[in-house]
């Protein structure tokens, strides 16, 4: 799809006039008689059915529906809703846009987006305006216009919208969180986080074994590698930013008191995609994806500056051989914590000029949520933090509060990708962050992870 194609996919489809007319009213929070919340599950692949397994074993929601493209996913996820004692759920997967007859029923409150990126988009938009509250999965933005269009849609409908950003809740993250908040560290400096996971095996993959790999994409690839590997292909930005972003935006209050202003972003040479391929078993320098020219360069580096004079480092680095680490470092006047080592040092505290083990600074500091929600969270996806993601969506519609990371923050993040892609495509030139509070930012209040709800 060309980017005007692109474009106007996004937008057109956001419209929804004819969905918006038979779009049921919907007040937020339990209606009377109601003592469930009503869910739908758009895209079941392997994050969808992830959440969708969290979110059934809870006793306060009922999953009324499920969508997907794909058959067997389609099948699967209405085997689990069944085998969890609940209903049948009406299914859609005759197309593409069959998710539009999904967000016409009466019986789904809210909807989880668990599709492909190029989706995000126009399903939160058309969801929004038939008055579904949304929970969506975290992508990079492909245009500063798609982002404007969420924001619109939110204010335009008033509809609940939360990203799905799971690593937030993650239980170091969220004790450093603690620390933070509690001057710990004095005042903030400098952050640096990423996305740092070998995911060649994930972007090749002939079906054979999921997460085996072999070094197939597109139309032979399987799951993600159906997708996500054209990406590499065609764009050369920081393409997935907001579990290296998110939870450093919430130790500086982004959007609520600060905000981004600007970043400068530069890319390596690519080599690791083209590597995997000639040396798998499975491929050779004679494989027609051996050919393969891969835009993305291997690690994309970018720079942020805060209205508040913090500085933000984020590293993108997916296509090369490496253990996995999220790279986080939070350092201001009075000490530093990195989680590469585990290490903290406190100015007075600490052994001058060493590290110490963050270890007792992640017990005292623990977070309340984690402290209430650790037995519930056992065994949940990504070490227990995935049960926080869908506890704090659900809490926050029961209640009717407000969603503790909103449509402001995940437009903030995503539009990192398409202005890495343009500060790279010139010359690392900086590219200013829009404002997309239109001023709240100033007077917005922070509400993440100050109580022990969600």
């Amino acid at each position: 799809m060309n980017k005007m194609d692109r474009r106007n996919f996004v937008l057109k489809t956001a419209a929804g006039a004819s969905l918006a007319m038979m779009a049921p009213s919907f007040a937020f929070g339990l209606g009377k008689g109601q003592d469930k919340i009503r869910i739908g599950f758009i895209g079941v692949g392997a994050r969808g059915t992830g959440q969708l397994g969290l979110t059934l074993q809870r006793k306060d929601i009922l999953v009324t529906a499920v969508c997907d493209i794909d058959q067997e996913r389609l099948a699967n996820a209405s085997k689990m809703v069944q085998d969890a004692g609940m209903k049948k759920p009406a299914t859609f997967g005759a197309g593409p846009y069959d998710y539009q007859k999904l967000l016409q029923r009466e019986d789904v409150d809210a909807v989880i987006i668990s599709t492909p990126w190029l989706w995000h988009t126009p399903m939160a938009i058309d969801a929004m305006e038939a008055k579904k509250a949304v929970g969506l999965e975290v992508a990079g933005a492909f245009d500063i216009q798609e982002c404007w269009a969420l924001v619109d849609a939110y204010e335009k409908t008033g509809t609940p919208f939360m990203i799905l950003e799971n690593v937030a809740y993650r239980r170091d993250v969220m004790a450093v969180l603690n620390m933070v908040r509690q001057n710990l560290f004095g005042e903030i400096i400098h952050l640096q986080g990423g996305y740092q996971h070998d995911l060649r095996h994930v972007k090749f993959n002939n079906g054979q074994q999921l997460y085996g790999g072999g070094v197939e994409f597109g139309e032979k690839g399987y799951s993600e590698a159906r997708w996500r590997t054209n990406h590499s292909v065609n764009r050369n930005g920081d393409i997935y930013p907001t579990h290296g972003l998110g939870p450093v935006a919430n130790y500086i209050n982004n959007n609520r008191g600060n905000r981004f202003v600007y970043l400068t972003s530069t890319s390596s040479k690519a080599r690791g995609l083209h590597e995997y391929i000639v040396e798998h078993p499975q491929g050779g320098k004679s494989h027609p994806n051996a050919d393969v020219e891969f835009k993305l360069g291997d690690i994309v580096t970018t720079v942020i500056k805060c209205a508040q004079g913090e500085t933000i480092v984020l590293s993108h680095d997916t296509n090369l051989p490496r253990p996995y680490s999220l790279g986080f470092r939070v350092q201001g006047t009075d000490g530093i914590w990195m989680d590469v080592n585990d290490g903290i040092y406190i100015e007075g505290k600490s052994p001058a000029h060493e590290w110490e083990s963050d270890a007792a600074y992640m017990k005292q500091y623990d977070h309340p949520l984690w402290k209430k929600y650790e037995s519930d969270s056992a065994g949940a996806g990504h070490g227990g933090m995935d049960f926080f993601v869908i506890h704090a969506f659900v809490e926050a519609l029961k209640r009717n509060e407000p969603m503790p990371m909103d449509v402001y923050d995940c437009v903030s993040w995503a539009a990192v990708t398409c202005m890495t892609e343009q500060s790279i495509a010139n010359g690392s030139a900086p590219v200013q962050f829009p404002d997309f509070t239109r001023g709240k930012w100033l007077t917005r209040k922070p509400i993440f992870g100050f109580d022990d709800r969600y």
